[in-house]
């Protein structure tokens, strides 16, 4: 298995390589900019890295570095890839979601599928909480600890990991802002319906958003 040596091994250290990974994501206004990688404890190195959106398809930072492992090793899957017996710790900027709105398979599902084998992701460790923006009262945690993985949420870089998360947001609204107002008069019946709609339920506006291709 392809490895690097970590540049830290204290939890901090690694979390910061996890902000400077979700500062490549791209800015969206229907996701978070994650960053995520998969470390060994016992040989110290990283064996991969990921970020929202690396990878084609509305992708997550979790999921992309399971993928990434997977194709390295010509695998069907990281549970593959990782072996039995062998227990890795997964980094994450952000607490990995625990359901997605889109209906694909959750981050928190796809590592405890890494567990199928007897090793995988043993334990996660992320620097803020998932906010409420899209899926309300995250259940990751709860998942994660019924599953048997370990998690740890270290808070020192929660600040910074939620900005630049959110940064795809902030640059949406300042767009919202400064757009002319429609002129009412000029729309049809069905594009006047459309706009109420929007205007009752922006988060769906936001959610409709196609996001940006890799």
């Amino acid at each position: 298995m392809t490895a690097n040596p970590a540049k830290g091994q204290d939890p901090i250290s690694l979390l910061d390589e996890t902000v400077t990974l979700a500062r490549k994501a791209p800015l969206s206004p229907t996701n978070f900019r994650v960053g995520a990688l998969i470390y060994s404890p016992i040989s110290s190195n990283i064996y991969t890295t990921g970020y929202t959106g690396e990878l084609p398809g509305n992708t997550h930072a979790e999921e992309n570095c399971l993928s990434k492992l997977a194709t390295q090793h010509s695998v069907a899957n990281a549970a593959d890839a990782l072996g039995a017996g062998r227990e890795f710790t997964l980094y994450t900027s952000l607490e990995p979601c625990g359901k997605r709105l889109s209906g694909k398979k959750s981050c928190v599902e796809r590592i405890i599928e890494t567990r199928s084998h007897g090793g995988g992701i043993r334990k996660v460790v992320f620097g803020a909480r998932e906010p409420g923006t899209f899926v309300k009262d995250s259940k990751a945690c709860e998942m994660m600890t019924e599953a048997g993985i370990e998690w740890e949420f270290v808070r020192e870089l929660q600040g910074e990991i939620l900005k630049v998360a959110r940064e795809g947001h902030v640059k949406a609204a300042r767009e919202d802002a400064t757009r002319q107002p429609t002129d009412l008069n000029s729309l049809t019946a069905e594009e006047r319906r459309q706009q109420e709609e929007t205007q009752r339920n922006p988060k769906k506006r936001m959610m409709e958003v196609e996001p940006p291709q890799t």
